[in-house]
């Protein structure tokens, strides 16, 4: 079964930078498009970014000009670089295949990385 494990989470001060990484265990990790998701308690998961088999990427408006997401297909690594980050980008982020792994009905997650922007 395909495992996905983030990292990379921290606290930062408004304006500042941090780079998420992802690894997926899957097997055709090359072949589909990945994500970056983010969820708040209470809210609803948003898709944050995507990048596709072949590197074409698109982002959510809240973080157009700010988050660039990219790929590793020889490492099955997705990352998202973050810069001139705000209060508001406070979540636990989530990376995962877009549309996400389903394992028994429901979508799968991993465990997530918490980014906490905070001054």
């Amino acid at each position: 079964q395909v495992q996905l494990v983030e990292s990379g989470g921290g606290l930062v001060q408004p304006g500042g930078s941090l780079t998420l990484s992802c690894v997926d265990s899957g097997s055709i990790f090359r072949l589909i498009t990945m994500a970056w998701y983010r969820q708040v308690p209470g809210n609803r998961r948003e898709l944050v970014a995507s990048v596709s088999s072949d590197g074409q990427t698109t982002y959510a408006d809240p973080v157009k000009g700010r988050f660039t997401i990219s790929r590793d297909n020889a490492k099955n690594r997705v990352y998202l670089q973050m810069n001139g980050l705000k209060l508001e980008d406070t979540a636990t982020y989530y990376c995962n295949k877009l549309p996400p792994y389903n394992r028994g009905g429901s979508d799968y997650w991993g465990q997530g990385t918490q980014v906490t922007v905070s001054s």
